[in-house]
């Protein structure tokens, strides 16, 4: 069965639905894995294990039925809990939401239930998902499978640590500073943040409204560049309550040929130098393509240097007022840390052609950001200045403007593992693409993970004698 828990989603959709395994047995075998590795990396924080065994039940009975299935036909799942799910408790991290049923699913949800996708539970997040560690007052932090004293990264890190750690084939972030490509980078595994409007953020704990609304993202995150492929095309499109969210044709990765793409990469995006270990991946990545494609050339989009000055200006620009909407409406009376810590720094509300200033600027920045595409088609760069850092170390915002200068453009992001570090601790790269040209993110994805081949998985020892599940 450990053979069985690595395979592809396309090939284990295939094996339910010619009866080579069950539902019921997949679903038991992957709840079997959580109970021995959770206790570790707290990444599940909420498991409906009873009730996810009679639905994988019942899927069984429906296909010897006759019934047609979908495209994750019994495949288990689980969901960040920032993401509504309606028959089990979805808390977006905050104590004033720690019994609540939402009654109806988030919409990217329901369309992979749609498939037939098993859930059977949520994973952990930071409160209203603002942090780039997953620690909160209700559940704790989650750990980093490839060390427990460091953290998974936020805020989909509890996706990201139980993917690695073998506990679920695939589960569901969203990114509004780099929440989905951090945890990937962090915890080596799969994850894309797609084009702003490709999938509705309707359901997620950050508002769909608003001025920041256009930076969140929901996306897969998975072990393959195939999974994500498979999955991105059936949460994709319109649910007609998303506003920003628009009906665009989904391109067929295959379709791409990657030695044709003209590919810009850089290893410093001028704002915060990452370790040597870090620029000698992204060098390495670049080394691989230029094997097959003698159009690879060093660059930097135009402006990215201004990503950091304008994302703080667009957190501030409301002077929390969405912060302290998120605490109203949902009851909750003592925030986070990092929560709290945002309502300190505002009560400094700026005038109206201050805030008029900072759109225009946010504006004038995505324009400029978008001429990179009249010279190439791809751009490679880091995700983070480092690798996984210690649970307790502060966090220096210019190290993450590598995923959120491309919030601020809406680009779709996609990041791989492609090394290690010293320590042991993965390295992922930065896969970006003009918006709505997904297809060649995960083109250049699936080729480069075709050329680096398979990373040891983290060894969670802890004295259990759980086996490394391999990355």
């Amino acid at each position: 069965m450990e053979e069985t828990l690595q395979l592809p989603l396309r090939e284990l959709n295939n094996r339910i639905a010619t009866g080579q395994i069950s539902s019921k047995a997949l679903t038991r075998a992957y709840l079997d894995r959580i109970e021995t590795i959770n206790p570790q990396i707290n990444a599940v924080v909420h498991l409906e294990a009873e009730t996810a065994m009679k639905h994988a039940e019942r899927n069984d009975i429906a296909l010897k039925s006759g019934e047609t299935p979908g495209k994750l036909f019994g495949i288990p799942m689980t969901i960040k809990d920032s993401l509504n799910t309606y028959d089990m408790i979805t808390t977006w991290g905050t104590s004033g939401r720690k019994d609540f049923r939402p009654g109806k699913d988030a919409t990217c949800v329901a369309r992979l239930r749609q498939e037939g996708a098993v859930l059977m539970g949520k994973t952990n997040t930071p409160e209203f998902t603002l942090a780039f560690k997953s620690s909160n007052n209700l559940f704790g932090r989650t750990s980093n499978p490839y060390d427990l004293s460091r953290t998974s990264g936020g805020s989909s890190g509890g996706a990201a640590a139980l993917i690695a750690a073998g506990g679920t084939p695939f589960d569901v972030g969203t990114d509004t500073g780099g929440s989905i490509r951090l945890p990937a980078h962090f915890c080596g595994v799969a994850g894309i943040k797609p084009t702003t409007g490709r999938v509705p953020c309707t359901g997620n704990g950050l508002p769909s409204m608003g001025l920041i609304a256009p930076l969140t993202q929901p996306g897969p995150m998975a072990r393959t560049v195939d999974d994500l492929s498979y999955l991105l095309d059936i949460m994709s499109g319109p649910d007609n309550l998303d506003p920003h969210c628009v009906p665009t044709p989904w391109q067929d990765p295959n379709a791409v040929d990657v030695t044709n793409l003209r590919i810009a990469w850089h290893t410093d995006n001028g704002l915060m130098t990452p370790t040597p270990e870090i620029v000698a991946t992204v060098e390495k990545v670049r080394e691989l393509l230029s094997e097959d494609n003698k159009r690879v050339s060093e660059a930097r989009p135009t402006g990215v240097e201004m990503s950091a000055m304008i994302y703080g200006h667009l957190m501030r620009a409301d002077d929390g007022e969405m912060v302290e909407a998120l605490l109203e409406q949902n009851h909750t009376e003592s925030p986070s840390p990092e929560v709290a810590a945002i309502l300190e720094r505002s009560g400094h509300p700026i005038t109206a052609r201050e805030f008029a200033q900072v759109i225009s600027l946010w504006h004038s920045y995505q324009s400029s950001m978008l001429s990179l595409f009249d010279d190439f088609d791809v751009l490679i760069c880091p995700v983070n200045a480092h690798t996984a850092i210690p649970h307790d170390q502060a966090e220096d915002f210019l190290a993450y403007t590598y995923t959120a200068a491309y919030n601020l453009t809406g680009w779709p992001g996609l990041v791989i593992r492609a090394g290690t570090d010293p320590d042991g601790l993965p390295i992922g790269v930065q896969i970006l693409a003009a918006p709505f040209r997904e297809d060649r993110c995960l083109a250049v994805g699936k080729w480069l993970e075709d050329q680096l081949g398979t990373f040891q998985g983290p060894e969670l020892t802890s004295g259990q004698g759980v086996e490394p599940f391999n990355a």
